[in-house]
């Protein structure tokens, strides 16, 4: 392959990976916010079970279960949490955008 047809390839790769990574961002962000707004009072102190935010031992195990547990226990409720933290008007990727950053502030 020469040059001229390489680099259409290289640059296409690399704009895709900065795209994927500002809507990881985006996600994280967007997950912080509904963190404040909807999980922190449960999830901030660790009340009722819930673990703790920024905890790497009591996230660990949850981590080690998958993505798609974690956001089906969320989305679905689990054990003391209600669905979707007890706020139906969340929409589904909300709450995998809070889960997504609780887990980033664990791993």
């Amino acid at each position: 392959m020469n040059a001229s047809k390489f680099l259409p390839l290289m640059t296409a790769a690399i704009l895709g990976a900065a795209s994927a990574a500002s809507a990881s961002a985006a996600d994280l962000a967007l997950g912080e916010k509904i963190f404040t707004a909807n999980c922190a009072s449960c999830h901030g102190t660790g009340v009722l079970g819930a673990p703790k935010f920024g905890d790497k031992a009591a996230w660990a195990p949850r981590i080690k279960q998958g993505k798609d547990t974690l956001y089906t226990h969320a989305l679905g409720g689990y054990k003391m949490m209600p669905p979707k933290g007890g706020n139906a008007a969340l929409k589904d990727n909300e709450v995998k955008a809070a889960i997504d950053y609780m887990v980033s502030k664990a791993s």
